[in-house]
């Protein structure tokens, strides 16, 4: 893809669009970047991006500059039915997205991770397992870097591990993941994609342009993944706890085990060793235990670079035990699928911070594990009355609007034994930045009271 001397349009400032600006403006091409926030909301990006030559436009999408441009390239934040986009395409400019433009240049063999859930984890451990395995690894995409960041330190050896979203998705072309694996669908974003089966289809999109020389990892105990595996060109390998005839890594006497397409078994470890809490977990060990295999790592490395991985950041993390109550920060439970993992992860007395920006989703599936394990409900944010009104009787529930008052309510109420839960169920923009701001706005609240508590050991 040569872009020397064309003129190029990067729509949305966020990480990724800063990356495609940069490196766009790197080859020659003539770009210019539009968001529609306001210039002091962008911040410190504008100056780094106007000394490159790059030309800016913020507070609003202008009409014309969509129009005249050779190329569009969209951060995953911008929805792709955008009204500027619909009249870019209907004059017949090509539009495209950031993962979409770096494919065309990323060197070496590809992991592609998605799913409603897990995707983090999964991405993580997988890089974990084949840098351990002494493979040359990169991560990036949808966690940490973006996928153009990655381009110039890849090389034919080397293999990129990319977290990718459904939003990244909706604007590929080429994008051709070696390995490519679906963790989970469950409802999620169905205020951008519509409805559920809108939001599956740019899901499996993942799969799109692989042959029969590609694998595709799929989630055997998921209907919808199981549907998506008939339309499939790939090799499909399965992963799920229970123990099946086809070829995928299962469970059997809390044991894990790889089985090849000739059916051979082989013990890679047991399950006892996986440090990550809850059942969902070990589903995003069994979907990495498949990639490991797949791109050629020993079961004995897989072993040692899963028994050493620890909780990600913001995903069921142990903050601190303050008084003998444990918080955890589960900030990236932005769906309520993802809540109810995170409450199937303890067996009792959870006091659960719920709340933040609505995505269309239903609450009223958590009511019953709210009544079985949640000693009290405290909401924030926008989605605080919807989400009362949802769950009305499965536990008592506490208006905190802020999480400065949740954390001090449930510091208040919780007692020894109990869990002090930040799983919010909902995304985090109404009050944060992102889902990362808000986690780490939890944990400061509860280092500060883990400070306050130890200074008051000292006086007395």
């Amino acid at each position: 893809m040569d872009v020397k001397g064309q003129r190029v349009l990067v729509v949305g400032l966020g990480k990724s669009g800063v990356s495609a600006a940069t490196f766009l403006q790197a080859r020659g091409a003539r770009v210019t970047v539009s968001d529609s926030k306001a210039e002091a909301e962008l911040g410190k990006d504008i100056p780094a991006l106007l000394d490159l030559g790059i030309v800016v436009e913020t507070g609003a999408h202008g009409e014309r500059t969509f129009r005249d441009q050779d190329l569009i390239v969209v951060s995953p934040g911008v929805p792709v039915d955008a009204p500027q986009l619909h009249q870019a395409r209907a004059a017949g400019v090509k539009i495209i997205g950031e993962v979409e433009l770096a494919a065309r240049f990323l060197k070496g063999k590809m992991v592609a991770i998605t799913g409603s859930n897990g995707k983090t984890t999964t991405t993580s451990l997988c890089g974990e397992i084949l840098e351990k395995a002494g493979l040359r690894t990169q991560v990036g995409g949808n966690i940490g870097r973006p996928v153009t960041d990655l381009i110039e330190t890849s090389t034919p050896e080397s293999w990129s591990v990319l977290e990718i979203s459904s939003f990244q998705l909706e604007t590929i072309e080429s994008f051709r993941p070696n390995i490519a694996a679906i963790l989970n669908i469950t409802p999620d974003h169905l205020d951008r994609h519509g409805d559920f089966a809108t939001y599956a289809a740019a899901k499996a999109r993942i799969f799109e342009n692989q042959t029969a020389e590609d694998f595709a990892v799929l989630n055997a105990d998921d209907k919808t993944c199981v549907d998506i595996a008939a339309r499939v060109k790939s090799q499909v390998y399965w992963f799920g706890s229970k123990e099946r005839s086809e070829q995928g890594s299962f469970v059997r006497a809390a044991e894990i085990y790889w089985r090849s397409r000739d059916g051979r078994e082989t013990e890679i470890m047991p399950t006892a060793e996986i440090s990550l809490k809850g059942k969902h977990n070990l589903e995003n060990v069994l979907a990495a235990v498949c990639v490991g295999m797949l791109s050629g790592c020993t079961p004995q490395q897989i072993r040692k670079a899963v028994g050493e991985f620890k909780a990600v950041e913001h995903r069921l993390e142990l903050v601190a035990t303050l008084n003998g109550v444990a918080y955890y920060n589960d900030s990236k439970a932005t769906n309520v699928d993802a809540t109810i993992k995170a409450l199937e992860s303890f067996p009792a007395n959870i006091h659960i911070i719920l709340g933040g920006k609505d995505k269309g989703s239903d609450y009223t599936v958590l009511k019953p594990l709210l009544e079985k394990r949640a000693k009290a409900v405290y909401t924030i944010g926008a989605a605080a009355q919807k989400i009362e009104a949802h769950i009305a009787g499965a536990a008592p529930v506490f208006p905190a609007e802020t999480m400065e008052n949740a954390v001090r309510m449930a510091a208040e109420k919780a007692k020894a034994g109990d869990v002090v839960l930040l799983a919010p169920a909902c995304a985090s923009f109404d009050q944060f930045q992102n889902y990362e701001h808000r986690g780490r706005t939890f944990k400061e609240l509860v280092h500060n009271m883990e400070a306050v508590g130890a200074r008051g050991m000292k006086h007395g």
